[in-house]
């Protein structure tokens, strides 16, 4: 990654809690919509641009890393209470440690979804694949990002935190991915560790985009409306032609 991926990727998420704080009475329909076509697109990235590498480089083994990822997903939302797929559930003053287990658990979800931007280019001349795959996948990111640091600093001024804790906790979930990819380059690995690190992120991007495209359903009666039907199919239309560049 070049130095201004990282400051797009950082001040993405900057853009997002400033948002929150500016528009906190803002409908969360936009916001919906932003999920739904990001989460649309992260799928179509994650099975047209990362699985087909994986298991050629991985093979079966791959699998594996793919379902853990997937569980330690699982897991990690029972920490940061999902707002990595933009919800805000909150009551109103919450202990310090409800910030505390929020941000542990999306740091460490932000950290691991950074990696891969490390690797994506070096990985990808490997396969012979086109180089544009990185920012298509940081794109799906910057996507993710801006509506999960939206819910993050709403979440924590709901549950009567200040205005200083929000910030403070919204530069250090900016920094996680920055970090995430920086500290993957540094480090040199083999063809199939580099593989199943990515496996172990694609599951989690599976969990994310799957839960995100069925939470789309605003009746609970296996209904989407139509304007949510719209943006999914767009996003993944956009994985797909970005495919075919």
């Amino acid at each position: 990654m070049s130095l201004p991926e990282y400051l797009i990727l950082f001040l993405t998420v900057i853009a997002g809690g400033w948002l929150s704080l500016r528009y906190s009475n803002l409908s969360d329909q936009w916001l919906k919509l932003t999920l739904s076509f990001s989460g649309a697109y992260i799928m179509g990235i994650t099975v047209l641009h990362l699985m087909p590498g994986v298991f050629e480089q991985g093979g079966h083994n791959a699998g594996f890393w793919v379902l853990g990822g997937f569980f330690a997903q699982l897991m990690l939302e029972q920490l940061s209470k999902g707002v990595e797929h933009g919800h805000v559930h909150a009551h109103q003053q919450e202990p310090l440690s409800f910030a505390v287990q929020v941000m542990a658990g999306l740091s460490l979800h932000a950290f691991l979804e950074g990696m891969p931007l490390g690797y994506f280019e070096e990985f990808h001349a490997h396969h012979h694949q086109h180089e544009e795959g990185g920012q298509q996948l940081l794109f799906g990111i910057i996507l993710h990002k801006l509506p999960a640091a939206f819910a993050l600093v709403a979440l924590l001024l709901r549950s009567g935190f200040s205005k200083t804790i929000a910030w403070t906790c919204l530069i250090a979930f900016a920094l996680m991915s920055p970090l995430g990819a920086l500290s993957a380059s540094l480090f040199s690995l083999s063809g199939a560790q580099v593989a199943n690190l990515l496996g172990f992120v694609i599951g989690s991007f599976l969990h994310i985009s799957t839960t995100i495209l069925f939470e789309a359903d605003d009746t609970h009666q296996h209904r989407v409306s139509w304007r949510k039907l719209g943006v999914i199919i767009l996003g993944v239309a956009l994985s797909v032609g970005a495919d075919m560049i």
